[in-house]
C-alpha cells in the first residue's frame, strides 16, 4: 500500500495564553487542509517519529531511537493523558526488522509519551486514540546525537518494513523547525533540574503547572524581542524545507550537528523526526510534497512548518497538485 506523510512542529503554546489570534487562526487553517488531507486518506496505522522533552526518555539510559510496543500520554501541557492504541505484535515485528536491518533500536513496552507525540495526533484526527499507532522515539534534545544519516537510515528502514503491510498508513514526523526554547542542559542544569533529566519519574501537577508558566513566560519575552533565547532562522527553515520538497533527502549528510544548533538552535534537532518520516516514504520511490505551510512564529518560540506528501504513484493516481502557501 502507498504511504501518506504529515510532518508538523508542535508547540504546547499553542494551547497556552499569549500567542495572536491571527497566529493561532492562520496555524489552524493550515491544520485544517492537513486533516482534510488525513481523512482522505484513512490510514488503518499510523507511525510517529516524535522526540521527548524529559517527560518519557532521561540521561539515565538514553537511546537513539526507541520503538513503543505499548505507549502512555503524560498528558503535560493538557494533551492526552492515559494509552495510546499500539499493536504490540505489529510494533515487535518492526523494531526486529529494523534490527536485522541494521540500525540500532531500543524497546519499551511501557513507553511515556508526551506533547511531542500526542499533539499531532490530537490536531489531525482529534483524538491520540482514534487510529493504531506505532509510536517511534527519535532523540532530538540529549546530547550526544547522532548524525542526520542516521535519522534518514531508521526511517528508510521503517519505510521498507510498511511497505510489507496490507495497510493504508500515515507517518507523521513532529517537531522543528528553528527553535532554542527554555529545554535544561546536562552542562548547566543543577539541583532538582538535574535530577529530574537525569532521573526522571513523574511530575507532580505543581511542578507541571510552574514549568508551564515559565514556557509562557519565556515566549512573551522572546516575542518582545527580550530575553536569552537564540533567534529564530528562517533562512534555514527555508533550506531544510527545500531539501524535503526537492526530495534529496542526501544533502542532509553534509550538516553537522554543531552547524544546525549555531544556525537554529539546541531544539532545533527534532528535524531528525522529518528526516526520518520523509525517509520512510522516500523508501517507496519519488514523492511530491502537497500541502506547504511556514510561519515564523516568535510567540510559539519555532519556526512552525507544515508539509504533507505522498508517493508519486499515489499522486498520480488521485491527481493531487501542490498547494499551500509560505513555501
Amino acid at each position: 500500500m502507498p504511504l501518506a506523510l504529515c510532518c508538523v512542529s508542535h508547540s504546547p503554546l499553542l494551547d497556552l495564553p499569549g500567542p495572536e489570534r491571527e497566529l493561532l487562526d492562520d496555524i489552524d487553517a493550515a491544520l485544517s487542509r492537513a486533516r482534510r488531507f488525513v481523512a482522505d486518506f484513512d490510514p488503518e496505522l499510523v507511525v510517529t517519529f516524535a522526540p521527548d522533552h524529559y517527560n518519557g526518555f532521561f540521561y539515565r539510559t538514553m537511546p537513539a531511537f526507541c520503538v513503543g510496543t505499548a505507549a502512555t500520554g503524560v498528558g503535560d501541557y493538557g494533551t492526552h493523558a492515559g494509552p495510546l492504541d499500539v499493536p504490540a505484535d505489529l510494533a515487535s515485528d518492526l523494531a526486529e526488522f529494523l534490527l536485522d536491518a541494521g540500525v540500532d533500536t531500543a524497546v519499551s513496552v511501557t513507553m511515556d509519551v508526551d506533547h511531542g507525540t500526542v499533539q499531532p495526533l490530537q490536531r489531525l484526527f482529534g483524538s491520540a486514540t482514534a487510529r493504531p499507532v506505532v509510536p517511534i522515539f527519535v532523540n532530538s534534545v540529549a546530547v550526544p546525537l547522532g548524525p542526520l544519516s542516521r535519522a534518514q537510515a531508521l526511517g528508510h528502514a521503517v519505510g521498507r518494513y510498511l511497505a510489507t503491510l496490507d495497510k493504508r498508513v500515515l507517518v507523521i514526523g513532529s517537531g522543528g523547525l528553528s527553535h532554542d526554547p527554555p529545554v535544561p542542559a546536562l552542562a548547566t542544569a543543577i539541583g532538582p533540574v538535574r535530577d529530574r533529566i537525569v532521573l526522571g519519574g513523574p511530575m507532580s501537577p505543581e511542578a507541571r503547572q510552574a514549568r508551564q508558566e515559565r514556557v509562557i513566560e519565556a515566549a512573551r519575552e522572546f516575542a518582545d524581542g527580550r530575553g536569552p533565547l537564540q533567534a529564530l532562522n528562517p533562512e534555514w527553515d527555508r533550506a531544510f524545507l527545500s531539501v524535503l520538497d526537492e526530495g534529496t533527502l542526501d544533502e542532509f549528510g553534509k550538516w553537522t550537528n554543531s552547524w544546525i544548533t549555531k544556525e537554529a538552535g539546541n531544539s532545533a534537532h527534532e528535524v531528525r523526526t522529518w528526516v526520518a518520516a520523509f525517509a520512510a516514504l522516500a523508501a517507496q520511490g519519488p514523492y511530491r510534497t502537497t500541502e506547504r505551510y511556514y510561519r515564523c512564529a516568535p510567540a510559539l518560540i519555532a519556526g512552525f512548518a507544515l508539509r504533507t506528501a505522498v508517493s508519486d504513484i499515489a499522486a498520480s493516481m488521485n491527481d493531487t497538485t501542490t498547494t499551500g502557501r509560505r513555501p
